[in-house]
């Protein structure tokens, strides 16, 4: 059988998101950024609400000069013994959120990942207006990647490429916690 479209590369950046309420959304962001470093790509990753050790901490010390991680926030609000209030959580997210902006605009970057975002509007930490805003703002080359729970096909229609990451079987339903390397 032919093909009747024909395809061909862009140099075009895309918006991608991946969401949902399965496992997966910060791997595959972080997948894609073993890959564009691999092509000696610069890569921002940007963290909202991810305060504690993880893996991706130290790997991404591998992977320099082309792959920068910064986390933001005060952590995941009323998770982890969470005290803070809700109004610092917010202050927080609208810091992370001006320097992911700042950076995302500043031409230094091929590709800019948000992870945690598309969570924190979810949250009521970020407007949903404000990542439109973000979403607008993207140099026409830069690929922009948003991760996190609970997104909405209003947001949607403003990216290239969505994913939604579906939970089938999770080890945490037999009672065993999250694994170091695994899960974080």
């Amino acid at each position: 059988m032919k093909r009747s479209k024909k395809f061909k590369e862009t140099k075009h950046g895309l918006v991608i998101i991946y969401t949902g309420e399965g496992k997966g959304k910060t791997t595959a962001s972080l997948g894609l950024a073993l890959r564009a470093a691999g092509y000696k790509k610069n890569v921002l990753i940007i963290q909202f609400g991810k305060t504690w050790f993880t893996g991706e901490l130290e790997g991404i010390k591998m992977l320099k000069p082309y792959v920068k991680i910064i986390q933001g926030g005060l952590g995941f609000v009323k998770i982890f013994d969470d005290q803070s209030d809700i109004k610092d959580h917010k202050k927080m997210a609208f810091q992370t959120y001006d320097l992911l902006y700042k950076e995302m605009t500043s031409g230094k970057w091929d590709v800019v990942i948000a992870d945690e975002i598309v969570g924190a509007i979810a949250g009521k930490l970020l407007t949903q207006k404000k990542v439109i805003e973000l979403i607008k703002a993207k140099p026409k080359n830069l690929d922009l990647v948003l991760t996190g729970h609970h997104g909405k096909p209003s947001l949607f229609k403003h990216a290239d490429l969505v994913t939604e990451m579906l939970p089938i079987k999770h080890p945490f339903e037999k009672g065993f916690l999250a694994k170091p390397g695994v899960d974080y």
